[in-house]
């Protein structure tokens, strides 16, 4: 008999006739991977509490730090969070287009993290920009951002959680 063919040797071996019945391998659903939790936060104070307070400085720690949470929550997305940091930090070279590039890219990273946590993504760029010119961008992809979370229920923040999709 030659090489078995992966996967059916361990039952064709026991047989050296060759007309063994072969079986078919059971396999357990597979989950589209692992990753890590994200921390939740209050929308308010995301959005209008923290950067009051640290006279705008808190909006640019939200916005490198919600990326990098975003990427140890699934891989798949890439690493954004130093890209979008240097976005807001040098965004005035390219005359504002880099961090409204980033921006507006982040609405797909958290409807990708949605998809991933089994939800029905209802995170859109586009209507983050429209709230972010009146000023209620934050808020809403904190809003957003939070129902990945708490499709998790109390799991806490850097817990590895598997992905669905």
């Amino acid at each position: 008999m030659s090489n078995p063919q992966q996967g059916q040797g361990q039952y064709q071996q026991a047989y050296q006739g060759g007309n063994a019945p072969v079986a078919a391998p059971q396999h357990a659903p597979v989950p589209a991977g692992t990753g890590y939790n994200m921390k939740r936060r209050n929308p308010a104070a995301a959005w209008l509490g923290l950067p009051i307070i640290t006279f705008g400085i808190y909006g640019l720690v939200w916005f490198y730090k919600v990326h990098a949470e975003l990427y140890n929550y699934d891989r798949r997305t890439g690493d954004a969070a130093t890209s979008a940091l240097l976005s807001m930090l040098l965004g005035g070279i390219t005359l504002g287009i880099w961090p409204l590039i980033m921006y507006v890219k982040l609405g797909g990273r958290i409807a990708q993290a949605q998809r991933a946590a089994g939800l029905q993504p209802s995170c859109s760029g586009g209507v983050a920009f429209l709230l972010g010119l009146i000023g209620f961008g934050v808020l809403y992809y904190q809003l957003q951002l939070n129902k990945v979370i708490e499709r998790y229920g109390d799991t806490p923040a850097g817990q590895q959680v598997s992905l669905a999709a």
